[in-house]
């Protein structure tokens, strides 16, 4: 019996793949990208040659991301680079940590 799942919706471990679809439709809605969601490799780079996201979209995920599901995040904090590593990552982090 063959693995009929997709290599763009590859299960992520630690994150739903339910939460994996909604983050990444939350990211494009906020950034206007011209990608679609389920095209977003969960673990590729956000940041830089990945999907190619700046400082400040970043920051705007940020917002976006404490908004809907209650998530603290702090510009200052050491931990951003990793929170903010992967759509892989973020979901983890957001699992681990929402309030909503």
């Amino acid at each position: 019996m063959s693995d009929n799942v997709s290599p763009l919706r590859r299960p992520v471990p630690g994150g739903s793949p339910e939460l994996t679809g909604e983050v990444a439709t939350l990211i494009v809605a906020a950034l206007n990208l011209d990608v679609a969601p389920a095209e977003i490799d969960p673990r590729q780079p956000l940041y830089g040659e990945g999907l190619g996201l700046d400082s400040i979209d970043i920051l705007e995920i940020a917002l976006v991301v404490s908004k809907q599901y209650g998530v603290q995040l702090k510009a200052d904090s050491q931990e951003n680079q990793h929170i903010f590593g992967s759509l892989q990552q973020l979901v983890d982090y957001i699992s681990a940590h929402r309030t909503k």
